[in-house]
């Protein structure tokens, strides 16, 4: 069983928790853009109270670590490792209620690259704890506006993690999926699931888009954020959103191994 404190020094030493490599310049950027309700930081919520800068850069020092001080604008910003290692113990505790219930779930990722590997092996456990991990809309075309326009993605799973893919990259060697902080591939699928007459997710894991669509909805969901993530922080501050994990989002994927172990032992589902 890995110990909090062995995943403490790990977070410090993979750059998970501590001095991260997101900026400071990227999270003032998202507070800035998020305070002016801007749907690519709002990721799907639509926030219920007034949030400007500063009280966005109150809440996120309070809920990551972050440097509360508003003359600090350049550097790297900071995940303070105690506040994650609470949250993730948070999360644990919803995945070890909704197993006892052997409840649907639906897990889900705007960030494959990195993070497939963990939701995977949440997934994986939960399946075999007897939870119907749901696998909606598998094909069906989203049209997401990026940076380059509006594209057309479709929806996937991988080891019952949804994800989304730009057409004809299914092969092998492939990417394992689109980087994207759409909430449109979660209302998708959740649209899929009630015209189907469910069963509907008790539960939605994920991160970006598919966390804060999901709790707009009304759907129970609990992620991972990153410090430029504010939309999740909102969600769990206005009700919306059960549990967000502060950490760096972005690290090699191995790197977040020793957490799917941890979750796993705090949630009694290692197998």
């Amino acid at each position: 069983m890995l110990s909090t404190g062995a995943l403490r020094a790990h977070l410090l030493a993979a750059r998970l928790a501590g001095p991260v490599a997101t900026s400071r310049e990227d999270s003032l950027r998202s507070y800035r853009l998020f305070a002016a309700r801007d749907p690519r930081v709002t990721l799907g919520l639509d926030p219920q109270w007034a949030w400007g800068e500063r009280d966005l850069l109150r809440l996120m020092a309070d809920k990551c670590g972050v440097s509360g001080d508003p003359a600090y604008r350049s550097g790297p910003d900071v995940i303070d490792p105690e506040r994650t290692l609470r949250a993730l113990g948070a999360f644990a505790g919803r995945l070890a209620a909704v197993a006892r219930r052997r409840a649907p779930v639906l897990i889900g990722t705007g960030h494959p690259h990195r993070l497939l590997g963990f939701y995977a092996g949440l997934a994986d456990a939960l399946s075999a704890a007897g939870c119907l991990v749901l696998t909606p809309a598998q094909g069906r075309c989203v049209d997401i506006t990026t940076r380059f326009g509006v594209r057309t993605y479709r929806l996937d799973y991988v080891r019952g993690v949804a994800l989304v893919r730009e057409p004809g990259g299914e092969g092998a060697g492939c990417e394992p999926g689109a980087h994207t902080h759409s909430p449109l591939p979660v209302r998708a699928a959740l649209e899929a699931l009630a015209d189907a007459g469910g069963p509907l997710p008790e539960l939605v894991v994920g991160d970006h888009g598919w966390v804060c669509g999901a709790g707009q909805l009304g759907f129970e969901a609990v992620g991972l954020a990153d410090t430029d993530d504010p939309a999740l922080f909102v969600g769990e501050a206005e009700g919306r959103v059960s549990v967000a994990v502060p950490i760096d989002d972005a690290v090699r994927p191995a790197y977040y191994r020793p957490l799917t172990r941890y979750v796993l032992n705090r949630a009694c589902l290692s197998q």
